[in-house]
């Protein structure tokens, strides 16, 4: 009974560290199917959210997981003017074009953040940091889910049901999907597509900030967090299926149960080893994905 209490904690953990890697991957993704084109810049707005949460906590005493509607509210706006600016002159452009200006994004942004937050590591403190809820008891052993995680969890869960809502069941997500399914014929039925575009982009950036936020109580914030998660995100919409919301959540919890029991049998630095045999394998074998893209 013992071993089987360390398995369900172990699939605890890697559920509840999978929903942020949906909510993390979901704007990556949403990006990739609306405009084709790879964000590799797409991590630095998670440490933008996190730091926006951060400020709101230090200087008005906002909790991170109420700060992370700010996060997301002003990182939408700056990605719809990056998009404007920046990522639109490119869109029809040869891919390495792409590729050169959100790689030089992903440093100006890191650098910026450097120089206006400092080196220095920021944390928040929140009074469910040190509480945990029970799920699950067996005489001595209990199978237990911190506060900060499973709030973390739920928020990821309502940002990620919402994408998805307003995708599918809203007029303006209809347009939205028509546009990366097929631009000329959404602008021949009168489909503004270049602000859809730019509503693609600023929701999956702001998506990604907001998943920054939610993990504030139990990751510190540094200009260069984004890096750590960069890989880890790719991951998640390639396993998922690029373009695809629902194989995003999908990949998500498959990438963060996948740690959660690699760490479990294996030594922490091969933590990751198993994810990406996973990762290979689903590349060599199904590489659209877990989830086939037919509709973001």
């Amino acid at each position: 009974m013992e071993y089987l209490i360390i398995l369900l904690q172990t699939l605890l953990d890697g559920i509840m560290i999978g929903g942020v890697y949906a909510v993390l991957a979901i704007g990556l993704s949403l990006v990739f199917g609306v405009m084709h084109i790879v964000n590799f810049a797409h991590a630095e707005f998670m440490m933008i959210g996190m730091f926006i949460g951060w400020a709101c906590w230090h200087f008005f005493g906002l909790d991170p997981m109420l700060g992370a509607f700010i996060a997301l509210a002003v990182t939408f706006g700056f990605g719809m003017v990056l998009q404007r600016v920046l990522i639109r002159p490119v869109l029809g452009a040869p891919q390495v074009a792409q590729i050169f200006l959100t790689v030089g994004m992903l440093f100006a942004l890191e650098n910026a953040a450097l120089m206006i937050m400092g080196a220095e590591y920021r944390s928040v403190t929140t009074p469910y940091q040190t509480q945990s809820l029970t799920l699950f008891s067996y005489g001595s052993e209990r199978v237990l889910v911190g506060m900060d995680k499973l709030y973390a969890f739920l928020m990821a869960l309502l940002s990620g049901s919402a994408v998805w809502l307003f995708l599918n069941k809203t007029r303006f997500g209809a347009a939205v999907r028509a546009t990366s399914q097929d631009p000329m014929a959404a602008k021949l039925m009168g489909v503004n597509t270049d602000l859809m575009y730019a509503v693609a982009f600023g929701l999956g950036v702001g998506t990604t900030a907001f998943g920054g936020s939610v993990v504030l109580p139990y990751i510190t914030a540094s200009p260069a967090v984004g890096s750590g998660y960069a890989v880890l995100m790719f991951t998640v919409v390639v396993l998922g299926g690029l373009g695809s919301v629902t194989g995003a959540i999908i990949g998500g919890i498959a990438v963060g149960i996948i740690q959660s029991f690699s760490a479990l049998f294996m030594p922490i630095q091969l933590q990751n080893l198993a994810l990406f045999v996973v990762f290979i394998l689903v590349l060599a074998l199904r590489p659209e994905g877990i989830v086939a893209r037919r509709r973001s």
